[in-house]
């Protein structure tokens, strides 16, 4: 899959304006997404200060549901 079908795909999902984890200037939307299983990471370039980092989005697990014995 492409950086863009990946985008596209998540294109309502997307984090915007996420501030730099460096020197705080907002990012307007992060330049790749990678979703996996219960997560979608997100890699962020800041274009003020060169500072490139990840966040990542964890979702809860849904309830297991138990086994009969």
């Amino acid at each position: 899959m492409t950086k863009a079908s990946l985008v596209s795909a998540h294109t309502g999902d997307i984090p915007r304006h996420n501030p730099c984890a460096q020197c705080g200037t907002p990012i307007p939307h992060p330049d790749w997404i990678e979703p996996g299983e219960g997560r979608i990471s997100y890699l962020w370039n800041c274009r003020a200060c060169n500072y490139r980092f990840e966040a990542v989005a964890i979702f809860e697990e849904p309830a297991a549901i138990p086994l009969a014995a």
